[in-house]
Formats: structure tokens, sequence, C-alpha cells
């Protein structure tokens, strides 16, 4: 179903909210991986915005949704979200991987409510994917597992064996993405360890792909949904984004793939992030005034 006017600039407006946080909590912390958590902040906001079926009361029911972030460095990202909903309280975001917080640069599972699974170490996460999905089929359970990654990381040889399987079991309700920012922590990915032709290569092991753009989230929902109706296949939806999406000194800049900002640069970073939203909004206006 497609978003409506009113869901568009929700999102939209959440998305900003997030990224606002992103900038502040790495202050806080005195580092983080901002350009990562900004790629795919938007894709983040959009699946627990629309399609995550979880319940903040009860963060181990066992009939919520999974989402499984194999790009792990991005906490920074994901605390945003699970502070919104009320997972965690915002006030922890203050002391954000210092001494003695639970909330660690890579978030732990067994500390963290919502998060389902411990990452970071790349290359692991499709396969936890593999084993949510499985077990819901043999427990005749119906939650939909996401599993999100960096395209870095694809140049991890576990991915593969992970989409091999994926490929040949063809679970259901498990929908694997890629943050496809181009850039990684050497590097841009093309230069470091090429990995196009990327569609191809998910079409090989089995998948059905599509690449969208990222940050589009007209384009990410209607992939999203045509993954869950799909059943002669698996589905990796490759998402084209930009490495510090909104702010003007890290966006598509590998070297800010994990990094300090002094409070003026934090101040600088907000105030391109109030005018990438305001050019998001004025962009649906226009839109339906056409």
């Amino acid at each position: 179903m497609p978003l409506t006017r009113e869901e568009l600039l929700a999102i939209e407006a959440k998305a900003h909210e997030h990224r606002r946080t992103i900038i502040e909590t790495t202050l806080c912390a005195g580092s983080g991986h901002l350009g990562g958590a900004l790629s795919m902040i938007d894709v983040a906001t959009l699946l627990y915005s629309r399609f995550m079926r979880i319940d903040p009361e009860k963060p181990d029911w066992e009939d919520r949704d999974r989402f499984i972030m194999s790009k792990g460095h991005a906490g920074i990202g994901f605390v945003a979200i699970l502070a919104d909903i009320g997972y965690i309280a915002k006030k922890d975001l203050e002391i954000f991987n210092l001494t003695g917080s639970k909330l660690g640069i890579h978030l732990d599972a067994n500390k963290v409510p919502g998060v389902d699974a411990s990452t970071g170490s790349l290359g692991h996460g499709l396969s936890i994917a593999l084993g949510t999905a499985l077990a819901a089929k043999q427990l005749g359970k119906s939650y939909r597992t996401f599993c999100l990654l960096g395209d870095g990381e694809c140049q991890e040889g576990a991915v593969w064996e992970a989409a091999m399987a994926i490929g040949h079991f063809n679970p259901p309700r498990l929908v694997t993405l890629v943050d496809r920012n181009h850039a990684q922590i050497d590097g841009m990915t093309e230069d470091v360890m090429p990995i196009e032709p990327f569609e191809d290569k998910w079409r090989a092991f089995g998948f059905h792909a599509v690449t969208v753009d990222g940050h589009d989230f007209e384009a990410m929902s209607e992939a999203i949904e045509a993954a869950l109706d799909r059943t002669d296949k698996p589905t990796c939806i490759i998402l084209d984004t930009c490495k510090g999406k909104g702010v003007g000194f890290c966006a598509g800049d590998y070297h800010w793939h994990y990094g300090g900002i002094t409070r003026e640069m934090g101040d600088e970073a907000l105030r391109d992030l109030d005018q990438y939203y305001e050019s998001r909004v004025a962009a649906i206006e226009r839109r339906g005034a056409e």
C-alpha cells in the first residue's frame, strides 16, 4: 500500500529527529560511526515506523519481528530509534559508549532491549537472520526477519555462505537489505575491493535483487512490500545511499566512517540537517500541489 502524504511527512520528520539525535549522541560520546549511521537511518526509520511488529513493553515477545543490523558499527543510529520507541531511556544516550554504559559502540543483545543480535564483527548478521527465519518456519510462527548489511561488509565470505543457504532454503518472510553507501573505513568500496556487478551476484545465489534509492521512503516501502509478498525466491534490496547523508562536511566522504566532532562541527551538522529536512518537506509539498 503506497504511503499517504501524511505518512510520508511523518516518516520524514522522524528520520530528521533521529539524524539530529545521532549528532548529539556523537558529541556526548566523543566520537562515533557517523557516516554509516546517517546512510542507514532512513531505511531503519521506515522499518520501525511502518513494518516492524514489536511491543516495547515485551522486548522478548516470541512473535515480534526481528531486525538484525549486521552492520553493527551503525549502532549510534540504531539507539536513536530504540530510545524513541521506548526500549531504552533517552538520557542513556548521554553516556553512549562511555565507561559503565550498557550502550557500547556495538550494541550487546544481552544488555540492550530491542536488539535481536550482537553484531559488529562483520559478516555474521545474515547467517543469524537465516537462523531466525528458519526458526519461524519450524515453529509455525509468522514473524518477519529484516537483515541490514553494509556494502563493505559484503566483501566478507561469510555473507555469501549465508546467501547460498538462503537461496537454497528460501525461508519465508526474510528480507535482506544492503546499505550501499559506496564507502568503507579505508576508502570507496570499488577501490578497496570491488563488489560490482552487485545485483548479479545476489541473483547468482538465487535471490530476486533490486536496487532502489535508499533515501526515498516511497521506493523503499514499495520494494519491502514486494519482498514480503514474494514466495518463489528470497529478495535482496540494495539501497543506493550516501555515507553521511545530510551533513555537508561528511557526505560521501569515507574518512567519516568513524570520527569525533567538536561542538562547533556539531552545530554546523545540525544546521545542515535542518536545511536538508526543509528541502525534503518542500519537495513533498510541491508534489502535492501538482
